[in-house]
């Protein structure tokens, strides 16, 4: 990427339309279309073959910002993870630029923790995820040098222990009805079903064999039975019935 030059010690995008209008002043329109054309094919854009009017000259503003905003980006993004939660997958993102100390998290594509200078280059972060507001901590320490390792914590655990200690916890299901995909979770501890991140309306009873959890996708019938395995170390399975149609437990 070019550095460019601009009277008054300006830098960056204003830059770009300020080395435009100065050398339109010095040497005239038609030396500022061949400049700027220059630098867009430089930056990857296509420039127009003619430009008759100074306004067509800044037409190219918004496109090089965007250029720009892209490039920043892709340097800045330095970790990205998956969670899942009873309400869904959530994918975390976390920029870190490591000379400004710039800051910025998403939690599926939406922004929700910006700070653009932070004197500090380590750190943490701490956010909620999902409709139960979970609990998420990015953590910024330094490796060596101008190296830093990023983790991430889920309820004051690990991710990797939070998800190991989630799958004893949960049970998972994936089906496909009425044409589109349907995630369902069962929390253990507290009988809670979700589907596609709605905490499902259930009502329990008690049969002969067990416990059965009914509740309703759409115009379909499910019931998770809760029936004991007999053995110890297994406890209490969990089957998830659609329509009379058992349903094969996921792994995730």
């Amino acid at each position: 990427m070019p550095i460019l030059y601009a009277p008054g010690g300006s830098s960056g995008i204003g830059a770009v339309v300020k080395q435009a209008q100065y050398i339109q002043e010095v040497h005239g329109l038609h030396s500022v279309c061949v400049w700027f054309s220059l630098l867009l094919l430089l930056n990857g854009l296509e420039p127009v073959s003619v430009m008759a009017a100074r306004e067509e000259v800044t037409v190219y503003e918004d496109e090089i910002r965007s250029h720009y905003g892209r490039l920043e980006k892709m340097t800045d993004l330095v970790a990205m993870w998956e969670v899942s939660l009873s309400d869904g997958i959530h994918k975390i993102e976390f920029e870190h630029g490591t000379t400004s100390g710039k800051r910025v998290v998403y939690v599926d594509g939406k922004e929700i923790i910006r700070k653009d200078w932070m004197f500090k280059l380590v750190g943490k972060e701490t956010f909620p995820v999902g409709a139960s507001q979970t609990k998420a901590t990015i953590n910024i320490d330094a490796v060596s040098g101008f190296a830093y390792e990023y983790t991430l914590d889920i309820n004051g655990k690990s991710l990797k222990k939070y998800m190991e200690n989630r799958s004893k916890t949960t049970n998972t299901w994936v089906l496909h009805l009425d044409g589109e995909d349907c995630r369902v979770v069962l929390e253990k501890d507290t009988m809670d079903v979700w589907c596609n991140g709605r905490n499902m309306e259930t009502a329990g009873e008690f049969v002969d064999d067990g416990t059965e959890t009914h509740f309703s996708i759409g115009n379909h019938d499910c019931c998770i039975k809760a029936v004991s395995s007999g053995k110890r170390r297994e406890g209490i399975i969990h089957t998830l019935i659609v329509d009379d149609r058992e349903i094969p437990e996921s792994t995730e």
